[in-house]
């Protein structure tokens, strides 16, 4: 199956409206290989009759091709450092500010397959036993989150970035895969959210985690995202970007910090 010219065209339109994301014509193999396996699994002919349907207005479609081409891959303990400034520097800063008990939420944006999420929670249940905290886990594709809530991976993906120990801890053998039990997948609540229609995030997150999003988008989108972030989050609270995102030229109000080789922003009092 081969995408046409009009028909990626129409996709990297459908895209940018229902999502926001940016496609230039060098993406047009990622919408290929994407949709020729959307198509394969809806029994179609090929690209060009699952883009018929999208044409004619088929809103169910709209959606399977957005969240096709959305979905990205994503490791656990990615880049290892905010991880580490989480743990060392900002944690201990927000839980010395909240003597009254009130739970640490941490917002894992963008989550995927839940890889980032599930490190968040590991990470505080081995350095903060015993505190009380939320982990809120958002993405568009509802697809995404389904198979995040089944905490199923393989091999290769526990491999990758899990240090052993969590993973004899954490995680049960079946079969040829590993799945995490329970009482961690209980404490990450996984919500539908696209991040360019109206939202709200309650509790309000003292820790937001949007890493390697923000690239994605055009610069008017991207202020937009950072200016809704800058509003619920608490106001001594952390937010991590992707090792190539910053809110520097972008939105007013962050402060840039550097804690443990990595960066996060803070709303500027």
């Amino acid at each position: 199956m081969s995408v046409s010219a009009a028909d990626a065209a129409f996709v990297r339109e459908l895209v940018h409206r229902r999502a926001a994301i940016l496609l230039d014509q060098s993406k047009d193999y990622l919408i290929e290989s994407r949709l020729e396996t959307l198509a394969r699994e809806r029994g179609l002919s090929g690209i060009d009759e699952l883009v018929g349907q999208a044409r004619k207005g088929d809103r169910a479609i709209d959606v399977k091709i957005v969240e096709a081409i959305t979905t990205h891959e994503t490791s656990f303990f990615r880049d290892l450092h905010p991880f580490d400034a989480l743990r060392t520097t900002v944690l201990p800063r927000l839980i010395a500010a909240r003597r009254s008990g009130n739970p640490i939420t941490i917002w894992s944006a963008a989550c995927s397959w839940g890889q980032e999420p599930y490190s968040l929670a590991m990470l505080m249940m081995e350095s903060f036993p015993g505190l009380a905290f939320k982990i809120v886990a958002t993405d568009i594709s509802e697809q995404a989150l389904s198979r995040a809530r089944e905490a199923r991976f393989t091999q290769l993906e526990v491999n990758r970035g899990l240090p052993a120990p969590m993973l004899v801890k954490y995680f049960d053998r079946a079969g040829a895969h590993w799945v995490l039990q329970p009482r961690i997948r209980a404490l990450v609540d996984f919500r539908q959210l696209n991040l360019i229609e109206p939202w709200s995030m309650y509790p309000r997150p003292d820790v937001v985690f949007i890493r390697n999003v923000l690239i994605y988008f055009d610069m008017p989108t991207k202020r937009l995202i950072l200016d809704r972030i800058r509003s619920v989050i608490m106001p001594d609270g952390a937010l991590f970007l992707g090792g190539a995102e910053s809110t520097l030229n972008v939105a007013d109000g962050w402060d840039v910090i550097t804690a443990n080789r990595a960066t996060y922003h803070q709303v500027r009092s």
